[in-house]
């Protein structure tokens, strides 16, 4: 197995020089790409003009804006670039989502949202509750923390029009079967929602493969600039009315859902995160591949290199007593991603945080907007869970060095 090449993904972070903090709170946030940072200068130093104009310069920008859109459709593998609505966040496009939907929501009509949710995919629903939709919980299992299909097929009928479930956790970093969930979905003529923001850092996207007749992902939570990319059938959003300006042709998609337009530089700054990914393969191996091979390709290196990282981690957890892990136990990733939370008998979750805050270790507590599974867990009391979230770029020895001060304050460590 190819070992990731630390010192060449190190240099495409400047963050990490140098490298005196440790970045434990990825799920939150990640690091971004010099690529993109130089692309976000670039455009706003030599072609920060308005678009749709005829000289040259605005040609220019306004080519600028559709490659963007080019490079995400590919790195999402979206059918075409007209699928992609830019934005300035998860929460904000799932909120136009929910307007762009209501008028295919009628009184006695049914959404589900699973009980895992990050609000965003929640609080943007319950707000058609007013327009006498039924709004119904998809409970996790309180053994497992999974969502079941089984629970799933159980609640819906032919009076159910969404689905909005995330792809991964931000809490359990449980890597949900999207393609299962949709199948079922569809099966009953429902559609299906997906939060990926979890997922986007760590797994290679397939809009297609997935089947999913919503993606949104946030790109600041995957190397990228604070901008986000909603996914859709452009067939689908022909049907959808705009919410633009009146004269926006219900023709012009994805403009007529992008009021004033979405954010040009940082769109164009997306392009270096496929970049970045293309140039992390193309080191690793000698084959001669297509693009999509080449992501592909990156992202198994670091899922790999993660797992690594899950496993240290987890293994130590599962050592000490009075630990609860919230969230499946192994490493494997195919099960899960590195962000991995906790709790501790009899032990305040800030109070732990705090301690480490000393040492240069950025984790983080609490309920990460997902207030509603911690609350049905019963740890609200707890100040919610302790949660590392490592991407690819954080090594063995950050992992080695957390530790390290876990002894400190966790159980075995205190007498």
């Amino acid at each position: 197995m190819v070992t990731l090449d630390m010192a060449f993904v190190e240099r495409r972070f400047p963050a990490l020089d140098p490298r005196d903090f440790v970045y434990f709170d990825n799920a939150g946030g990640s690091l971004v790409l010099e690529g993109v940072a130089a692309r976000v200068q670039d455009y706003l130093t030599t072609s920060s003009v308005q678009h749709g104009a005829s000289y040259a310069k605005s040609r220019i920008a306004s080519g600028r804006f559709f490659e963007a859109r080019e490079s995400v459709a590919r790195l999402v593998n979206a059918k075409d670039p007209d699928d992609i609505i830019m934005g300035p966040s998860t929460s904000a496009l799932l909120r136009t989502l929910s307007v762009m939907l209501s008028g295919r929501f009628a009184p006695g009509d049914e959404i589900i949202v699973s009980q895992v949710e990050h609000e965003a995919n929640i609080g943007a629903w319950l707000l058609h509750e007013k327009s006498g939709v039924n709004i119904k919980v998809w409970p996790v299992d309180k053994g497992t923390l999974e969502l079941r299909t089984q629970t799933l097929a159980g609640l819906l009928t032919d009076r159910t029009k969404l689905v909005c479930v995330n792809h991964v956790s931000n809490i359990l970093g449980t890597i949900n079967p999207i393609r299962e969930f949709a199948d079922v979905v569809h099966a009953h003529g429902a559609k299906i929602c997906v939060d990926g923001v979890a997922y986007a850092p760590h797994r290679l996207i397939d809009v297609q493969a997935f089947d999913a007749d919503y993606y949104v992902f946030s790109f600041y939570k995957a190397y990228g600039p604070h901008h986000a990319a909603l996914i859709a059938r452009r067939d689908d959003l022909r049907d959808l009315p705009g919410i633009n300006h009146f004269f926006v042709s219900e023709d012009e998609i994805p403009y007529k859902f992008q009021p004033g337009n979405a954010n040009y530089e940082l769109s164009y700054g997306c392009i270096g995160i496929s970049d970045y990914l293309i140039e992390l393969a193309k080191h690793h191996t000698s084959a001669e591949d297509h693009e999509r091979e080449y992501l592909a390709h990156a992202f198994g290196l670091i899922a790999a290199h993660e797992q690594i990282l899950s496993a240290r981690l987890l293994e130590y957890l599962k050592s000490v007593p009075g630990v609860r892990i919230i969230g499946d136990e192994r490493a494997d990733a195919g099960v899960r991603v590195p962000t991995i939370s906790f709790v501790v008998e009899d032990q305040d979750s800030r109070a732990i945080v705090e301690h480490i805050d000393r040492f240069g270790i950025g984790i983080r507590y609490g309920d990460f907007y997902a207030r509603r599974l911690i609350e049905a867990l019963g740890l609200e009391k707890q100040n919610g869970v302790v949660r590392v979230s490592m991407a690819h770029y954080n090594t063995e020895e950050e992992v080695d060095r957390l530790i390290g001060h876990f002894e400190t304050v966790l159980p075995r460590g205190v007498s």
